[in-house]
């Protein structure tokens, strides 16, 4: 399995499926590492210990974290699976925050906002560039700017993963702008 294989499987089973390959995860997302080697093996995947931990430190994203003992791993955010309900704290956000999709989703989410869809947060970026990444994903990109400071100011929760990415329950369209004109 390539590195970016073994990273995408372990997304997969982190954030979506661990029952999958029969892994159970805690409430904030931990695994142990063994487990899921077992398990990836079990089903097919030629997944080894020192892939896991490589994936920990791969890339820019930095989508997954190490217990302190190196026992176990947890996808940082982005989880659809009910057993995982990760508490962040409250944090202050910057005042605008930015969404990277693609333009295909423009209309509805002009119409409706921003909503988590299968995972539990909407995720938002720091900065322009990052939005751009994560909005070329899945189609031609455009970045969405969101009012954080105003929407906190209302009442509206939002949290920082360790990764920087930045989650909320969902944004209203009201606080959404940069909308090209064909919208």
């Amino acid at each position: 399995m390539t590195p970016e294989d073994a990273s995408r499987f372990i997304a997969y089973v982190l954030r979506h499926a661990p029952e999958s390959i029969g892994l159970a995860l805690d409430a904030e997302g931990w695994a142990e590492i063994d487990a899921l080697v077992i398990g990836a093996v079990a089903s097919g995947r030629a997944l080894t210990h020192a892939q896991v931990v490589q994936a920990v430190d791969a890339g820019a994203k930095k989508r997954y974290a190490l217990s302190a003992d190196g026992r176990c791993i947890r996808a940082l955010q982005g989880h659809s699976t009910p057993q995982v309900r990760r508490s962040f704290e409250p944090a202050e956000p910057p005042a605008v925050l930015f969404h990277g999709t693609a333009t295909r989703f423009l209309a509805s989410i002009r119409a409706e906002g921003l909503r988590p869809g299968t995972r539990q947060h909407v995720h938002l970026s720091a900065d322009e560039a990052t939005a751009v990444q994560v909005g070329q994903r899945h189609g031609k990109a455009h970045v969405l700017r969101v009012d954080a400071g105003g929407m906190q100011a209302l009442g509206h929760a939002f949290h920082r993963a360790e990764n920087g990415v930045w989650l909320t329950e969902a944004v209203p369209p009201r606080f959404l702008s940069g909308w090209p004109s064909s919208v």
